[in-house]
């Protein structure tokens, strides 16, 4: 048992990045190492000592080329455990919030067992008759993105026609079954004809399509939206962002989570068609989960029904052991995984 470790010194494997990454991660970037950790929060201090369960793999930790840091990313300092999102349970508590045996989600590292000094990115999770791992996806940061984009940016009415790109992502597979809920019309599209079948078949998807095999963006979308586009939820960037916005219909709305196929470009792609915001009086606007943690509460009131009427669907991919991590965190990149990627850490 931990519990009877309290206080003395353990092993504590790590996964620790070699030097600071320049584009998007490679296994060789990441290495394993053992260190050792004191089970005791330091005198005095609001730490929280955890031990972690479950570790998130997402789109957003990729590598910086330099020290320099965008505020909005965790950042991989070299030589340091890789940082995500994770769930966690707690075993000493210098913070009033937290006690021994809570359970948290929120901003970890990549290892068995973390002192967090940043308490203020914890949650504690109060619903445990779903399962843990669903709080480093379906309820926890890309549930939260999902909600906040679709609902909070892009105030969606029933009947109207939604298009999500990287749909079969956490964040994507998520809007996509949001939208179905509100009555809809829902089109994605994915980087595989597996990951399209599972839109359709498991999602509920009306139709989807493999982006790879199409030719011409603009003419897959006039074949999937005849009548046009009320809402796209923004995933990727580039040549999509450009076809899209000749298929948006009047007063549509466009929610920018993230530009995927722009992160590693020296020069990031022109978009050409930017004259139909004005013609279709479209409104586009971008947007970090951050801003809309404190609508948590609200969140979980709207999807814990959905989850235990078994409303939503949730994919998980999951990965066991910390040593098979990094080739997990890689493996996102390249559309490897089938559902959310999860590093099994621990047994709950």
């Amino acid at each position: 048992m931990v519990g009877d470790h309290h206080g003395e010194e353990v092993r504590n494997k790590q996964v620790l990045a070699r030097d600071y990454i320049d584009g998007n991660p490679k296994e060789e970037d990441m290495y394993l190492r053992t260190g050792t950790i004191l089970l005791k929060v330091p005198e005095g201090s609001n730490a929280v000592l955890v031990k972690n369960l479950y570790l998130s793999c997402d789109p957003y930790m990729r590598g910086i080329k330099a020290k320099v840091q965008d505020r909005l990313f965790y950042s991989f300092a070299p030589h340091s455990p890789v940082v995500g999102y994770g769930v966690a349970k707690v075993l000493d508590s210098g913070h009033p919030d937290f006690k021994k045996g809570d359970l948290v989600w929120g901003v970890t590292k990549w290892e068995e067992y973390s002192l967090i000094t940043m308490t203020e990115s914890l949650f504690k999770i109060q619903h445990t008759d779903v399962p843990l791992s669903y709080y480093t996806g379906l309820l926890g940061m890309p549930g939260m993105t999902a909600y906040a984009g679709f609902y909070e940016l892009c105030s969606p009415k029933k009947g109207e026609y939604v298009f999500i790109s990287s749909a079969f992502g956490a964040v994507g597979q998520l809007v996509g079954q949001f939208a179905k809920l509100m009555g809809c019309y829902v089109v994605g599209s994915a980087g595989s004809q597996e990951k399209v079948d599972l839109l359709k078949n498991k999602f509920g998807f009306d139709e989807a399509f493999n982006y790879k095999e199409e030719h011409d963006l603009d003419a897959a979308l006039k074949r999937c939206f005849p009548e046009g586009i009320d809402i796209y939820f923004e995933n990727v960037g580039g040549k999509t962002l450009d076809a899209v916005l000749l298929n948006m219909r009047l007063h549509g709305r466009i929610a920018v989570a993230g530009m995927i196929s722009q992160y590693n470009l020296d020069q990031p792609e022109g978009i050409r068609n930017l004259l139909t915001l004005v013609y279709k009086r479209v409104r586009i606007e971008g947007f970090t989960v951050y801003d809309y943690y404190h609508l948590f509460p609200k969140f979980l009131d709207l999807v814990l029904p959905y989850i235990r009427e078994k409303k939503i669907v949730c994919v998980e991919d999951v990965a066991e052991g910390l040593e098979s991590g990094p080739a997990a965190l890689v493996g996102i990149f390249s559309g490897r995984n089938v559902g959310k990627q999860i590093v099994l850490v621990a047994p709950e």
